[in-house]
């Protein structure tokens, strides 16, 4: 239903100093996630269908296809998803938006 939407949030360079300088007052270890493996952490709320990678393919059902429950980097619905389960913890955890 969503499938023309675009979902992109983008940091601005005076937010992540103010993270950087705020974590580096309270001694904060920071880690960093790639792009493409943080959207696995992502569920995936729609059905979406997938057939099966190029050289991954089921020899007894070649024509098969997988059902997501995570998301995957180039995923239309992947940017929102992980946006809502890391939007979720951090309300969780107290802080407010």
């Amino acid at each position: 239903i969503d499938y023309k939407e675009t979902f992109a949030p983008v940091a601005r360079l005076e937010a992540i100093r103010m993270l950087l300088a705020y974590a580096s007052s309270k001694d904060f270890k920071l880690f960093q996630m790639d792009v493409k493996s943080v959207f696995l952490n992502g569920f995936i709320s729609e059905e979406v269908y997938v057939e099966q990678p190029p050289g991954f393919e089921n020899s007894l059902f070649p024509k098969h296809v997988f059902k997501l429950t995570k998301a995957l980097y180039g995923l239309k619905q992947a940017p929102r998803a992980w946006y809502e389960r890391l939007s979720s913890f951090l309300i969780s955890n107290d802080f407010t938006k």
